[in-house]
């Protein structure tokens, strides 16, 4: 995929990588709905092209990767290059010509192809290289974020353009990738929250040397302030958040320290305001308005929506009229996702709008929750839901896993919450489990897990 991103884009076509672990429906919807003609494919993911081909209206060449051609593959990768000729004529498009699709989850209704031009592309691999710190070619970027994943974060662009050097995980397993880490002297490493909390509860942690880290890149999920002051102190190297979204290619906003804030304000302060959401990046405009469009106030108290206006934005949605009107109005992206200000001018992300908790009129933000939850230190993982509540509507829930051989009960974790959050926002029941679902990037799927609470009503409290 790697190669993909620049060779399909060197034949002149348009790159639309797909999500592996969607199902095989999801799957023939997007490249029929692409009307994509060639499928590549490795041959470890055979069986689920199988389930997919029948479905397929235009795929017209299968190429298998690391594989041989046979009744379902109609060409061999390596043959392929092989035998393609020296002769190379370069494809003649627009800035502003489609470039790559990636296919929304689905989530809601059937899934959402953004489309993303080369402008877009070109852009934001200039922003993005402004924005992170010390990129160059002395970079090793170890890729934990799937390349079918938001645009793989921008990296392939970002990391090629500056000459860094590209290792690939094709599993996440702790012990793998710290040996890449050490082997290679990664600098960069990027992943969901979920990761590095695996990473720095890892037992064989000692056992590598990550002196090599520069940059630990971590979004997708809120990170709490006691995530990103473990993540410096047991891996090295500064701990960044950055937020963004598929639709705008993909980074809006990055939480780097900033010298004439963090130099005067107490160490707890600083590790705060780097798990924020953070400033607007280099191109991008931010705000965060209430329902009438309004900028709220630059309290951090205001919760509004975070829009977005910038030349890396997408296009719009593939295909989808209505869906791309319905996100861009009057030039601004709405993100869904809501969030505060404060007087710096740093956002932070309460919740997306769909999973912020309103219970009896007050908004609670189910992220604030876990936040604290992981600051108790028994938690290796959490999530906050709502379930239905007659007297206020729904409440909120806590799914917690706690940490090898932690000694707590969920009498003790209320105690917390109750000492650390206001009462309102107290979970109203704490259930521990042994995991909890998560998705291609390892981002916990809260839909999945707020789902039973409400199988059967006809419809949501609220």
């Amino acid at each position: 995929l790697l190669e993909a991103y620049f060779g399909v884009i060197e034949a002149g076509a348009i790159l639309n990588p797909i999500n592996v672990r969607l199902t095989p429906s999801d799957i023939a919807y997007i490249l029929n709905h692409s009307g994509s003609k060639a499928v590549f494919y490795h041959k470890d993911f055979t069986p689920l092209v199988e389930g997919v081909q029948a479905a397929l209206n235009e795929s017209e060449s299968m190429v298998i990767m690391e594989g041989e051609a046979d009744g379902l593959a109609t060409h061999e990768y390596e043959g392929l290059l092989a035998a393609a000729t020296t002769d190379y004529r370069q494809p003649n498009f627009d800035e502003n010509d489609i470039a790559e699709l990636f296919y929304t989850s689905g989530t809601t209704g059937k899934p959402k192809g953004v489309a993303l031009t080369h402008r877009n592309l070109h852009l934001h691999c200039l922003y993005a290289a402004l924005s992170l710190p010390g990129i160059g070619d002395d970079n090793v970027f170890l890729h934990v974020v799937p390349l079918f994943h938001v645009n793989g974060w921008g990296t392939p662009h970002y990391g090629t353009m500056s000459g860094a050097t590209h290792v690939m995980l094709r599993k996440f397993d702790p012990s793998t990738l710290l040996r890449l880490v050490q082997q290679h002297s990664v600098t960069h490493l990027l992943g969901a929250p979920v990761i590095f909390n695996a990473l720095i509860n890892f037992p064989g942690l000692s056992q590598y040397d990550t002196s090599s880290l520069r940059a630990l890149i971590t979004g997708g999920a809120p990170a709490s302030p006691t995530l990103i002051q473990a993540m410096q102190e047991k891996l090295g190297g500064l701990a960044i958040v950055g937020y963004g979204l598929s639709e705008t290619t993909p980074i809006l906003s990055l939480a780097r320290p900033r010298q004439h804030l963090t130099a005067s304000e107490p160490p707890e302060m600083k590790m705060k305001r780097q798990s924020m959401t953070g400033w607007a990046a280099p191109g991008i405009h931010l705000r965060v308005v209430d329902s009438n469009g309004n900028d709220v106030r630059p309290d951090g108290q205001q919760i509004g929506e975070i829009v977005a206006r910038s030349n890396t934005v997408m296009e719009g949605y593939y295909k989808d009229h209505h869906a791309t009107t319905s996100s861009i109005r009057d030039g601004w992206f709405h993100t869904g996702d809501m969030a505060t200000v404060d007087e710096t001018g740093d956002i932070l992300i309460k919740d997306r709008s769909k999973d912020i908790i309103i219970s009896g009129g007050e908004n609670i933000s189910s992220v604030e929750i876990e936040n604290v939850l992981y600051a108790q230190g028994s938690v290796l993982e959490c999530a906050v839901v709502a379930a239905p509540d007659e007297k206020w509507g729904e409440v909120p829930l806590a799914l917690v896993v706690l940490k090898p051989n932690a000694q707590t009960t969920p009498d003790e974790l209320l105690a917390y919450c109750h000492a650390h959050l206001a009462g309102f926002k107290v979970p109203k029941q704490i259930e521990f489990r042994d995991q909890l679902p998560k998705g291609g990037t390892g981002k916990i799927l809260k839909a999945e897990l707020r789902e039973p609470f409400w199988r059967g009503l006809t419809a949501r409290v609220h």
